[in-house]
């Protein structure tokens, strides 16, 4: 439980976290990573790229990165919690290099990553790639991440719809990872916070099977919390289940 300032009004509320990843149904090993620390107030997930197991190990080493920044942020006010996620990106993005300069035949190995953390002002967000970070607030549902893709980017010059996009051959070209550069261009997204927001974090596993729109429907429904996470990663199973599908929810709750 914490106090967050919005509007110069004090609100006491919590943040109800749950989570589950999936390996599909077409690939042998799953190479999502994902955590959820209620305790610290913050949520990661990422996406492993490079083939075999290096996927797994990049989003691995990216997760327990994360982890290890911000159990020291812990000790510090909400005003670096901005400072933080940009070094927790950075860090994971050298260790990720530093363990393909070391085993040469994991060399190419990446992740896209999204982290959220909460603190007495709002949230921050970190984005790398093409996973997702989405606010649903007051029945409507948002994407606040925008997918370092090369469809996307074609979607911003004109040059192809969204829903072209959505089935396009090369949707799963990247333009930005972490552990594949030296150099890591990173997206921070912050804001306030309200009750009974709700914040998803997913693999591409998840939107490339399951639209917005009935996402949405689920986010609104009766279900739990976890229960809803269990309804969206089965949904895109029945969907096809082409990738490994994770998917975090954060809601914010009054007290």
């Amino acid at each position: 439980m914490f106090a967050f300032i919005r509007e110069h009004e004090q609100v006491t509320a919590r943040i109800l976290y749950a989570g589950r990843s999936d390996p599909g149904n077409r690939r042998p090993n799953n190479e999502d990573a994902y955590l959820v620390r209620p305790e610290l107030r913050f949520a990661v997930l990422a996406d492993g790229m490079g083939g075999a197991a290096a996927g797994e190990i990049a989003g691995n080493i990216f997760v327990e990165t994360i982890l290890e920044v911000f159990l020291d942020s812990a000790r510090f006010p909400a005003e670096k919690v901005h400072e933080f996620m940009q070094n927790a990106f950075h860090l994971a993005n050298e260790r990720i290099l530093a363990d393909a300069r070391a085993h040469p035949q994991r060399q190419g190995m990446g992740c896209t990553a999204e982290v959220i953390a909460f603190h007495d002002q709002g949230y921050v967000v970190g984005h790398v790639g093409d996973s997702r970070t989405y606010l649903f607030r007051r029945g409507r549902l948002r994407q606040l991440t925008v997918d370092h893709s090369l469809v996307q980017q074609q979607v911003e010059q004109g040059l192809i719809t969204p829903d072209q996009a959505r089935k396009h051959p090369l949707r799963h070209v990247i333009l930005r990872a972490v552990g594949t550069s030296r150099t890591l261009a990173l997206d921070l997204l912050k804001g306030e916070v309200y009750p009974a927001d709700i914040f998803l974090l997913c693999s591409d596993g998840l939107t490339d099977m399951i639209e917005d729109a009935s996402i949405a429907s689920v986010l609104s429904s009766d279900l739990t919390l976890q229960e809803k996470v269990d309804s969206l990663v089965d949904m895109a199973k029945s969907a096809g289940g082409f990738d490994n599908i994770t998917v975090i929810l954060n809601e914010v709750i009054s007290v």
